[in-house]
């Protein structure tokens, strides 16, 4: 799949409107464009500002007096036709995405420049915790049992992933999936804080034992890195800094299920 084809598909894959198969090919571009990824994320932002920070602001009688006199509707059905404060919205949401596209592109930028976003590696992250949370599921096994799961990746990666049960903790396993990040087949378990979804990647490195530390934050997303037992693990959801350390801690602290 080549950048273009990628971006006609973008808002579709967004949308969680591709079939599985067009969707891996997509996902398998992102993987090896820095580019598509970027947009994704952006898309993304775009997003998050319109849902959450963009203003809202009242209409003025002029503007709708304006909009009513220049609307033709002689020659358009009744039943067809906008209603006035319908057309007043659309304008309104214009505007506003404009305004917002801008300021979220500003935020981005200056994030980028200022080493907001650390590294490649953390971008790959961020996109592969967005596109789970836009596909029909973000899980490939679904499970509450960690004896299910686990041997479940048995075969499918050159690894044996640790997975841990921390209901106790209330950040229960929903399942998990295989996922690509930094071009290699990585394990993904999925868990859940109220309706927060928690991505954590898991694949071997060597590298020291670390303690669980913020690495990034980007638009309300957070991710948490720490090291342990020749495994690196990094925790990605729009769950707050502080419980996604409790999750990060709690799972760095449990006990291990044996293969």
């Amino acid at each position: 799949m080549d950048c273009k084809t990628a971006h006609d598909l973008l808002p579709l894959y967004f949308d969680g409107e591709l079939d599985r198969a067009t969707g891996r090919e997509f996902e398998a571009h992102l993987d090896e464009c820095a580019d598509c990824r970027a947009a994704l994320i952006e898309l993304d932002a775009l997003r998050r500002t319109l849902r959450e920070d963009a203003p809202r602001y009242i209409a003025p009688e002029t503007l709708r007096a304006r909009i009513q006199k220049h609307t033709v509707t002689r020659d358009v059905p009744a039943s067809s036709r906008l209603a006035p404060r319908r057309w007043l919205a659309l304008a309104a949401s214009w505007a506003i995405a404009f305004a917002a596209g801008g300021a979220m592109m500003t935020t981005w930028n200056h994030a980028s420049n200022s080493g907001y976003a650390q590294s490649q590696l953390t971008r790959d992250l961020f996109v592969s915790h967005w596109r789970a949370l836009a596909a029909t599921s973000p899980v490939d096994v679904v499970s509450t049992d960690q004896h299910t799961v686990k041997p479940w990746f048995n075969g499918k990666l050159d690894f044996s992933p640790p997975v841990k049960d921390l209901a106790a903790q209330e950040f229960p396993l929903i399942g998990g999936r295989l996922d690509y990040i930094g071009g290699r087949s990585v394990a993904a378990l999925v868990f859940h804080r109220n309706k927060h979804v928690i991505n954590l990647f898991i694949w071997p490195v060597n590298e020291k034992d670390s303690n669980p530390a913020v690495d990034a934050s980007i638009q309300g997303y957070n991710v948490i890195h720490w090291s342990e037992a020749d495994m690196t693990f990094w925790a990605a959801s729009d769950l707050n800094e502080k419980e996604l350390m409790e999750f990060a801690q709690d799972f760095a602290a449990g006990e291990t299920l044996k293969p």
